[in-house]
């Protein structure tokens, strides 16, 4: 896998080039956040439960060019949205929740504090960094890009923003932050500023992965380990790609109650359970409950709280399955265990659109493909596929035109060239 072909050198100096126009400064003192996209192959859904999960970097993602402003001041242009961003990172940032009720009162909503929508991940960034005490007194001008095609793909492009603008922000203040603590200021960035009740795997697998690896991460100790293929697996007849088929909705995840609600559905499984075991010291989430304490008083649960709690403890055998696999360099079964989650994300958690189930099924049907499921809830976004090496052109020919039969009007709206894209491992967020 070379997962090092993105970003060429051709992109991080027209980046360059834009930013040192933008601060009538040097291109040799812009700096590129690196921040790239990132794949769940197994652990969907249950990040926030404390489960295991998962994850991989890509060679696609976000950029974001920056240099000091010598001020306070920020100043953000981006390729895929119109307007400016401005404000100044000696502003107390307030969490949305916080601003949208305060209009109830008559004051100023959200869209007329902040011209730009889109640079509500910048403004968390300093909500986050000015949080936990640290010192802003630098802004930045900046200009971020996502790879071609792949917003709101359910890659965790909003993770990938958030750590790049951390990671900027830091270096034009020199704060030392290590990526673990990264994690945490992403969650806040996410949890408290934006409302989204996700887990810590997207911002995580960001900011740890490695090129050729497999993270594996328990979301409640937050320790994690990085598994490379064995060797033998590198060789053209057993070599894998990674296959990005895009689906043409663009919902914001924020945006569908679907998401916070499934995970309110998995705290009640744990509630009920953790009470009929008689433990009322646990934190409320499933991995605090034991296996054999789910087997026992399962049957105590709904139907829907009942299918959400097989999701996170099918899911989570899953994973320990997957990680042996891995390994072993059985690519052909851990491809098979990622189809099995895509099916328990379908029939258990209950997520997904009609579009990303059509989606998964051709996958599952193209030539070489070893296993696929959703990236990210469902609701909108793309689908992912492990696919053999030698045959990843044949397949991602063969789904642009099975989904084109299917859904003719939204696969209209995509770009035939990023309908479905051929990608390979990536390596973790980082500053050139």
């Amino acid at each position: 896998m070379a997962g090092f072909s993105w970003p060429s050198e051709a992109e991080l100096n027209e980046i360059r080039r834009i930013v040192s126009e933008m601060a009538g400064a040097d291109k040799g003192k812009v700096r590129v956040v690196v921040s790239p996209y990132r794949i769940c192959p197994l652990g969907a859904h249950i990040d926030h439960q404390g489960g295991t999960v998962s994850a991989m970097t890509i060679n696609k993602g976000i950029l974001l060019g920056f240099t000091p402003s010598g001020s306070s001041k920020v100043v953000i242009r981006s390729r895929q949205f119109q307007g400016e961003v401005r404000f100044r990172v000696d502003e107390v940032q307030q969490p949305r929740q916080s601003i949208q009720s305060n209009n109830v009162n008559g004051t100023k909503d959200y869209s007329q504090q902040e011209e730009c929508e889109w640079g509500r991940y910048a403004r968390g960034a300093v909500y986050a960094l000015q949080s936990r005490g640290n010192n802003l007194s630098q802004g930045i001008i900046a200009y971020i890009c996502g790879s071609d095609g792949l917003d709101s793909s359910g890659l965790s492009s909003s993770a990938a923003v958030g750590v790049a603008y951390l990671l900027a922000m830091e270096h034009a203040n020199n704060l030392s932050i290590s990526p673990k603590e990264n994690i945490d200021y992403d969650r806040l960035i996410e949890n408290e500023y934006l409302g989204l009740k996700n887990g810590i795997m997207d911002q995580s697998a960001i900011l740890l992965s490695r090129h050729g690896c497999l993270m594996f991460m328990n979301c409640k100790t937050k320790e994690h380990t990085l598994v490379h293929l064995p060797k033998a697996s590198s060789e053209p007849q057993k070599a894998i790609k990674i296959l990005l088929a895009l689906s043409g909705l663009k919902e914001a995840l924020t945006n569908n109650p679907g998401y916070n609600r499934r995970v309110t559905e998995c705290q009640e499984a744990a509630r009920i359970l953790l009470r009929e075991s008689g433990d009322n010291e646990a934190e409320i989430i499933l991995s605090n409950v034991k296996q054999e304490v789910y087997e026992a008083h399962k049957g105590k649960l709904e139907p829907n709280l009942a299918k959400r709690a097989d999701h996170y403890f099918s899911e989570n055998m899953r994973v320990t399955k997957g990680r042996e696999a891995w390994a072993l360099g059985e690519v052909g079964d851990f491809g098979k265990l990622i189809t099995a989650s895509g099916l328990s994300s379908i029939r258990n958690y209950e997520c997904g659109a009609e579009p990303l189930i059509q989606l998964y099924e051709i996958l599952l049907k193209a030539p070489g493909v070893l296993g696929s499921r959703f990236s990210g809830a469902g609701f909108r976004g793309c689908c992912i596929a492990l696919v053999k090496a030698d045959r990843a052109d044949e397949a991602a020919a063969f789904v642009r035109s099975e989904y084109l039969k299917v859904q003719p009007e939204l696969a209209s709206r995509i770009n035939e060239e990023t309908a479905v894209l051929i990608c390979e491992s990536g390596d973790c967020a980082r500053i050139i």
